[in-house]
C-alpha cells in the first residue's frame, strides 16, 4: 500500500505542477520572467510550487 500512496501523491504533485505551468504561461508577466518560474516549477517541483504559490505570477483572472 505504501507504493500506491507515494504514487498517488506523485501524480498529483505532478498535475498541480503541470497546473501551475500553464497558469505562469497564461499570466502577462514577460517573457524572462515567465520561464524563471517554469524552470523553478520543473527543477523543484514542490518547493517550486509551494514558492509560486505565494509569489508567482497568475493567468489572466476576469471577475
Amino acid at each position: 500500500m505504501g507504493s500506491t500512496f507515494n504514487s498517488l501523491v506523485g501524480l498529483i504533485i505532478l498535475a498541480l505542477d503541470i497546473w501551475a505551468i500553464l497558469n505562469v504561461i497564461k499570466s502577462a508577466s514577460e517573457v524572462g520572467i515567465k520561464v524563471l518560474w517554469i524552470l523553478l516549477i520543473a527543477l523543484l517541483p514542490v518547493v517550486g510550487l509551494v514558492i509560486w504559490a505565494i509569489a508567482g505570477p497568475r493567468g489572466n483572472v476576469r471577475f
